[in-house]
């Protein structure tokens, strides 16, 4: 490729990615889908800016092995061993079930053995790129659904070593050529036991080396050559890329590198995850989706709804919570990224007809295209309903206007300790909050929670805020947090508002708004623990509680001293810098007090000691 052809590619990826993603999340379509959108206008069904779609693909691929180096970071090894029975059991399940379904439904519609088959194998495979970026993106992959689909996607990736072996075999290869396998099989377990071996004795030793160099772009550098380097020796040996990287980050979850790691690989893992999706979209075959609509319609609706009966039936097994089963059961019902290989080696050793591969890779990217689309309707119409039939179960609707004093809007662990302070001192308060599980766990301890969204205003009122006196806004999310207030404010100006802020820039938009009760979630516990570290370093205790109170004093002055000028910058940076100062100097005023007071003999380097 040329350097002015290369420079233009350059262009028109970055232009359309910039152009079309923000007006997707603007209307609220994710990201996801507009990288799709992107490729499908930029690709050659589209404006025919990119032809070589296939190329762009396998570089773009790239992007889902960073995601998985940087998933593996995540993981030491000894929390890794802990799923393996997670990995092994749902994951194996999940693969069985899935493509014995699709590949006994192939079968049954009048398809060849071999296709039947190739076909169930691939589409039994799920997107690891897109369900790791939606998991991710909606702080899912904590919960039991995020843990059990990566398990699941974990297990698929191990999986991919057995199926693009079984697709040789499938075109009737003779004895001596299928008598390679058991040398490919020893290949990658050499491969595998090589990368483990290594990574343990030889990788934190290198890059501490590296580090002490201290040139930063030389760290990132090495960096990314772990990662090209590791995919490299994976696919050589015919391997998964996303597997080898996904090891390399598991063996450095424990160095002393792991955050520097993340930082310098998360950058180009976001562009190249991106490329990918984009890519996805330029490969959509339109013209054979022209040409054979029905059976590319029945082969994506026929799939995905296999997939989904038996991804339900393994999420009631694994007793997913009940809100939690449809972004699950959708996630991985969709067609992966995995499956564009195993159709594409197919077709070349000629077990599946060419069309057949272009009707199969068509919906596998349909699938990809229309999973977020699906994932919008279920926020919009199922989710909620699940979560009211959950708190109807646990016996959580509020039946008529409360009349407690005090409503509690978000009884997560910040709203749980004030609802505890008041019930301990005979105080009753109304509590609310949107999620069905934690309202059903409350509810077990013998809490009075109640489910539902403290942003609608009839809920509010249900709740008894027109006659109530304090409105405590405990809720997690800054936007709903400020949205409550916002209401409280509007349609009940009686109410005394004690409101939660994240962090300084919600604090600003709540004294925007006129709150003046506000508590940081948390400057008492850091101040708490400087306290504890004072005290361990011979600081009386008496006067390190003094020291943190008089922080604690100066901290909330200076942000009230700085938020009338917190949208002018140059202004805000220099109130901040004065304040420090004027900490300091207080803090030096009060030790050479101090030191005074002891006498001019003594020690003066932490009064009170």
């Amino acid at each position: 490729m040329s350097h002015s052809s290369w420079l233009l590619s350059s262009l028109i990826y970055l232009a359309a990615a910039v152009i079309v993603v923000p007006l997707a999340q603007a209307l609220g379509l994710g990201s996801i889908i507009g990288y799709l959108l992107a490729g499908i206008a930029i690709g050659p069904y589209g404006l025919g800016l990119v032809g070589d779609t296939e190329s762009i693909l396998h570089f773009a691929e790239f992007g889902v092995v960073l995601m998985l180096f940087l998933i593996g970071l995540e993981l030491e090894p000894r929390r890794l061993w802990s799923m393996r029975r997670p990995i092994f059991g749902w994951g194996s399940t999940q693969m069985a079930g899935c493509a014995l379904a699709v590949g006994a439904a192939g079968w049954l519609l009048g398809a060849p053995a071999a296709v039947a088959v190739v076909a169930a194998l691939g589409l039994a495979m799920s997107s690891t790129a897109a369900t790791l970026q939606v998991l991710g993106e909606r702080n899912l992959l904590p919960t039991s659904s995020g843990q059990a689909g990566f398990s699941i996607l974990l297990l698929q990736d191990v999986a991919a070593i057995p199926i693009l072996a079984i697709v040789p075999l499938l075109a009737h290869r003779t004895g001596a050529e299928s008598g390679g396998l058991w040398l490919d099989i020893a290949k990658a377990v050499g491969v595998i036991a090589a990368i483990v071996v290594v990574g343990r004795l030889l990788l934190r030793q290198a890059l501490r080396w590296i580090a002490r160099r201290g040139t930063p772009e030389i760290f990132t550098a090495a960096a990314l050559l772990l990662v090209v380097g590791i995919a490299s020796l994976m696919q050589a040996a015919g391997l998964s890329m996303a597997l080898g990287a996904f090891l390399g980050g598991v063996l450095l979850a424990e160095s002393e590198f792991k955050r520097e790691l993340e930082t310098d690989v998360e950058p180009f893992k976001g562009l190249l995850l991106g490329l990918f999706f984009m890519a996805v979209g330029m490969s959509i075959e339109f013209k054979a989706l022209a040409e054979h609509p029905l059976i590319v319609a029945v082969v994506l609706v026929g799939f995905m709804a296999l997939k989904a009966v038996v991804l339900a039936l393994l999420a009631r097994a694994i007793r997913l919570p009940l809100r939690e089963q449809p972004v699950f059961v959708l996630l991985l019902a969709q067609g992966g990224e995995f499956a564009f290989v195993v159709f594409q080696s197919a077709a070349s050793a000629q077990v599946l007809p060419p069309e057949a591969a272009s009707v199969l890779i068509g919906a596998v990217a349909l699938s990809m295209l229309f999973t977020p689309l699906l994932l919008l309707l279920i926020d919009r119409f199922v989710a909620p309903r699940l979560a009211t039939v959950q708190a109807v179960s646990a016996g959580a609707l509020l039946e008529g206007e409360q009349q407690e004093p005090v409503i509690i809007a978000g009884f997560g662990r910040y709203g749980q300790i004030v609802a505890r302070l008041l019930y301990a001192n005979g105080l009753k308060a109304t509590v609310l909050d949107h999620d069905a599980e934690q309202v059903e766990g409350a509810r077990r301890f013998g809490s009075q929670v109640y489910y539902g969204d403290a942003t609608r205003l009839d809920l509010l009122r249900s709740a008894g805020a027109a006659r109530a006196r304090v409105l405590v806004v405990a809720v997690d999310d800054v936007d709903q947090s400020l949205k409550v207030v916002d209401l409280a404010r509007e349609h009940f100006p009686q109410l005394q508002l004690v409101v939660r802020a994240r962090n300084v820039q919600h604090y600003y938009a709540l004294r925007d708004r006129g709150v003046t009760l506000i508590e940081r979630e948390t400057l008492d516990a850091a101040l708490a623990s400087g306290r504890s570290v004072l005290e361990l370093m011979g600081w009386h205790p008496h006067h390190a509680r003094q020291l943190a109170l008089r922080f604690r004093r100066h901290s909330v002055e200076q942000l009230e001293r700085a938020w009338p000028h917190h949208r002018d910058e140059a202004k805000l940076i220099a109130i901040t810098k004065q304040g420090r100062q004027q900490l300091e100097e207080l803090f030096a005023q009060e030790r050479e007090q101090a030191r005074l007071t002891r006498g001019e003999g003594e020690a003066d380097d932490g009064w009170g000691r």
